[in-house]
């Protein structure tokens, strides 16, 4: 046995000890600050310096002096029983939730909105939880959720939708709007109606990134007997806001994209015929059905508190209307 693997068997109760004597320089006082007596105080520290192979103090009759060697050791000593003091405490944070890491995967359209603010007040009150932020479309977070690469993820979606294996909290409803290129003709109409709408070349993003949101748009087309005219598909909603203002086709967006502000685009509501709702798009925070972490139980209660909430002055920047 090397004496590495020796000196990781000293207890912190001799570390105290250690500690206790170098403060005091005097065997008396210090077995009276431990509560013990000096016999057993004295075998302790020749038991360290036995383990170690170092002399930690020199001892004569009219003093005792710390040794260079134990000089060296006094800080490292300091910190491992001040951070052995701090451990009940940790433990008490971490099973509330209150101490670790969270990995959180969002889609853009959330960045538009909330999240910006939930993610700073969060760690306002909670400075010991680390979160990692990872933009990913809709797919992608399904995927990292089925491997365990992120806890949990905000998602966009048509109502209804459910995943197997997943738990989803809904956090916001918002009707969808249509992007137009600035210089369009119905940017000028009053009231933009469904069936001219129904005509323009379309800009939308894949299927496979939001299947719900893909399929609820392409039946309003379906629904007026219509097939749509993609013309071009891309994956991010800034992409697809960048594509309308260069004049590629008209885009169904949340109204939250709103925030993204592009010249050359414009936002409109749509006039819908008489009885026949909105179609609306939502955000849920999902997660894995099996997840036990205490860090991501206690930012669902968090996040479903703070949707809840009435929007203050202060978080009107990080929250579309």
């Amino acid at each position: 046995m090397n004496e590495l693997s020796k000196a990781v068997r000293i207890e912190l109760r001799q570390w105290r000890q250690f500690l206790v004597l170098a403060e005091e320089l005097h065997f008396g006082r210090a077995a009276q600050r431990l509560h013990m007596t000096q016999p057993p105080l004295t075998q302790a520290i020749a038991g360290m310096e036995a383990t170690l192979g170092v002399k930690l103090f020199e001892r004569s009759q009219r003093k005792v002096q710390i040794t260079p060697a134990g000089a060296a050791l006094l800080p490292p000593v300091r910190d491992l029983l001040a951070r052995a003091q701090e451990l009940p405490e940790l433990a008490r944070s971490a099973a509330a939730g209150e101490h670790g890491r969270l990995r959180l995967a969002f889609v853009s359209t959330v960045g538009f909105g909330p999240l910006p603010h939930w993610v700073r007040v969060f760690r306002e009150r909670w400075p010991s939880v680390t979160l990692e932020l990872i933009e990913a479309t809709g797919d992608v977070q399904l995927d990292m959720l089925s491997r365990s690469e992120v806890d949990a993820g905000f998602v966009l979606h048509s109502p209804g939708f459910s995943t197997p294996g997943l738990t989803q909290v809904r956090l916001a409803s918002e009707p969808l709007l249509v992007a137009l290129p600035q210089a369009h003709a119905l940017v000028r109409e009053a009231r933009i109606g469904l069936k001219a709408l129904l005509q323009e070349p379309l800009v939308i993003f894949p299927r496979r990134i939001l299947p719900s949101l893909f399929d609820a748009i392409v039946a309003l087309y379906h629904g007026a007997g219509l097939a749509p005219r993609v013309a071009q598909e891309a994956i991010q909603m800034q992409t697809i806001v960048n594509l309308v203002s260069a004049g590629l086709g008209v885009a169904w967006v949340p109204q939250s994209v709103q925030q993204f502000q592009r010249p050359g685009v414009e936002y409109r509501p749509v006039a819908w015929p008489r009885g026949r709702a909105v179609p609306a798009c939502e955000t849920s925070l999902v997660w894995r059905s099996d997840a036990h972490s205490p860090v991501l139980a206690h930012f669902i209660r968090f996040v479903q508190a703070a949707a809840d909430a009435p929007v203050s002055p202060l978080s009107q920047e990080g929250r579309a209307q």
